[in-house]
């Protein structure tokens, strides 16, 4: 096949398990990235109804690739979707890769949403991209604002129809949340629940060096869980640092010795300030991460 010009639009005729087990197989097919190929009345289109991820590809290697699906299973399961055939997505990912052009960095991004309304069958495609060059944010660092959240850290557990936790396509709040950092003259935003915890950022998960150790949110004050954050774990782990999950607090993030915003398409992107506030960089350790993301394999 010929060698397609970057981006690559791959649509998924049958990403439901259902439907691709009474196709045998999943009908897909490349699309020109330029026309249009989603219904105008798809619910992910309307109403945000759905899900996604976006996975980094380095050197023709999707990173995290079974955290994502495992993640994008998790979201359908809280959207009451129909249960993903992660065979297909794998099997869409990897036909996106072999269509792409080279680069250095490119992600693949994966969408499912429920469809269009009242035909019960759900509507899946995957594009593939060339990153942007985030090698400032991952050597200078980026500036944060805290924001509230206006939820408490408990939302998970009383509100569950808020689908806190779920990848979802509803990102107008987080949208919102980082024009607001930019009128304030920040990078980014890091919110913070309405009983006082750190959480996340809108696309990120923070990690927080603190006390000799690498320490993030914890899971279940609705957070979602962070595929990258778990690579840096496990990098840390290597390198000899004990990790934990953790009830945080601004104060705990303005003491740390290091702090980082962690993203699948970004990689680490250290915090040099808080609220105007100047937060240590710790550039070896930055460094590190990032050449142990970057060199992932699975």
């Amino acid at each position: 096949m010929t060698t397609r010009t970057s981006p690559v639009l791959l649509v998924l005729g049958s990403p439901s398990q259902a439907e691709t087990e009474r196709h045998r197989g999943p009908a897909d097919r490349f699309a020109d990235p330029l026309s249009p190929v989603a219904n105008a009345l798809d619910l992910g289109i309307t109403r945000g109804d759905g899900i996604f991820e976006t996975i980094t590809v380095v050197g023709g290697i999707p990173q995290a690739l079974d955290a994502h699906l495992a993640r994008l299973e998790r979201s359908a399961s809280m959207l009451d979707l129909p249960a993903p055939h992660l065979a297909a997505w794998r099997a869409g990912v990897f036909a996106a890769i072999d269509q792409h052009t080279e680069v250095p960095e490119a992600f693949v991004k994966l969408l499912y949403t429920r469809g269009v309304e009242g035909s019960g069958l759900p509507t899946g495609w995957v594009w593939m991209q060339p990153s942007g060059d985030f090698s400032r944010e991952r050597t200078d660092g980026i500036d944060v604002v805290l924001l509230d959240r206006g939820y408490p850290s408990t939302v998970a557990q009383t509100s569950p129809w808020l689908l806190q936790g779920a990848k979802t396509l509803s990102y107008a709040v987080n949208r919102a949340a980082l024009r607001e950092a930019h009128r304030r003259g920040a990078d980014d935003v890091l919110f913070v629940s309405s009983d006082g915890l750190l959480l996340e950022g809108p696309t990120s998960t923070v990690i927080l060096k603190l006390d000799g150790r690498l320490v993030t949110p914890r899971p279940d004050f609705g957070l979602l869980p962070g595929t990258t954050q778990e690579s840096v774990f496990e990098i840390a782990a290597h390198n000899g640092y004990s990790t934990g999950y953790e009830a945080l607090t601004p104060a705990d993030l303005r003491r740390a010795d290091a702090a980082w915003l962690v993203s699948s398409v970004r990689n680490a992107a250290p915090i040099r300030s808080v609220d105007g506030a100047p937060q240590t960089v710790d550039a070896h350790l930055t460094e590190s991460l990032n050449t142990g993301l970057a060199s992932r394999t699975t």
